[in-house]
């Protein structure tokens, strides 16, 4: 086996699940990912934990979803009791075909979220992780070959995480004292958004594989300006291109894409959380140095923020703070490597994809 592989299965087991002898240990993947889930599989035997697999196979899931009348969605309620009986969580993605449910209609896939959200809270009580195996779908889809998306995933997995999470500590540090942040990206994008009392928190080995960014959540009422998200953003099989929302009081007023629009405004009309940000992002990992259309990984890519439109992390919402709540959340990139900074409390903290805390700052 690829050492690299056993290298990634111990970085998931060891240092994201944090597991422990005994624990009891839920693993999801599709059969792509065997390799994968054999290495977690023999380093949770030497720790001597107690796992359960689900295979998860998206034609299937495709097949469901087709014959599924809207309304006849209700909670997996054997599926929640198994998660609440559940220590650790490691989830692992990979397919054969990313646009296997591209044509299931979006009446039943917003059905399907909106009952997964319960689901969603009690992974959230366990210790979880999810992550990327690079299978050929994903290479395809990043015009890679598999070989070369191999190289791409593990130079980003396998990182010194402790030096990772230094650097980022001093990104959460500005943001967790900040009041109000202010994005800048060329032309169309200046938007601004109060995170006063809200609470930064860093990711880099903890719930994504590989982790890379500092992140935060808005005031819900506080978003004022525009932003054009210039990076693609892959819904159901469909790309949106060159998407741009308006924000007024905190809500999106009016928005756009050169394409697929229609799938915007999907996303948008979920419910009325769905047309919030939840979430601001700034992609902090310097081995992820491309775009994939994946965004695990892309969203953590050096240069780039990101904003999801949707719901907020329950770690990010400080006290008497008020939570954007949402079936969704769904993050959309900017690139600010050019002709862009980022202003916290009126001082540029990033510009042109350089930190006011890096080498060759130039305020």
């Amino acid at each position: 086996m690829d050492e690299r592989i056993r290298r990634h299965a111990e970085v998931l087991v060891d240092q994201c699940a944090a597991v422990e002898r005994g624990d009891m240990v839920r693993v999801n993947a599709p059969a792509v990912a065997e390799d994968l889930v054999v290495a977690v599989y023999e380093r949770l035997g030497e720790i001597g934990a107690r796992p359960t697999l689900a295979w998860r196979n998206s034609r299937a899931s495709r097949a469901f979803d087709r014959a599924m009348d809207p309304e006849d969605y209700t909670r997996s309620d054997h599926t929640l009791a198994m998660l609440e009986e559940t220590d650790a969580y490691i989830g692992i993605n990979g397919a054969r075909n990313l646009a296997e449910t591209s044509d299931v209609s979006p009446e039943n896939m917003t059905a399907a979220r909106r009952e997964n959200k319960d689901l969603q809270e009690a992974l959230k009580e366990t210790r979880w992780v999810g992550t990327q195996y690079p299978a050929p779908g994903d290479a395809q889809k990043a015009g890679m070959s598999t070989e070369a998306y191999e190289d791409f995933v593990y130079r980003a997995v396998d990182r010194d995480w402790d030096a990772q999470r230094e650097f980022q500590a001093q990104m959460v540090e500005i943001l967790d004292d900040a009041s109000e942040v202010r994005i800048v990206s060329g032309e169309e994008t200046d938007l601004t958004m109060s995170v006063d009392g809200m609470i930064a928190e860093n990711d880099a080995d903890d719930n994504n594989m590989p982790g890379g960014e500092a992140f935060t959540a808005p005031v819900p009422d506080s978003v004022e300006g525009t932003v054009r998200f210039d990076k693609p953003r892959m819904w159901r099989g469909e790309e949106i291109l060159d998407a741009r929302l308006t924000f007024e009081d905190g809500e999106v007023v009016e928005y756009s894409a050169r394409q697929k629009e229609d799938a915007l405004e999907e996303i948008l009309n979920t419910d009325d959380g769905a047309r919030r940000i939840g979430e601001l992002g700034i992609g902090m990992n310097r081995g992820i140095d491309r775009f994939t259309y994946n965004m695990l990984f892309d969203e953590k890519m050096g240069d780039t923020v990101h904003l999801a439109l949707g719901s907020a992390y329950d770690e990010n919402v400080g006290e008497d703070r008020e939570q954007n709540d949402s079936a969704i959340h769904v993050d959309m990139i900017t690139d600010m490597s050019e002709d862009s900074f980022i202003e916290v409390d009126g001082e540029i903290v990033q510009r042109d994809g350089t930190f006011i805390f890096e080498d060759g700052f130039e305020e």
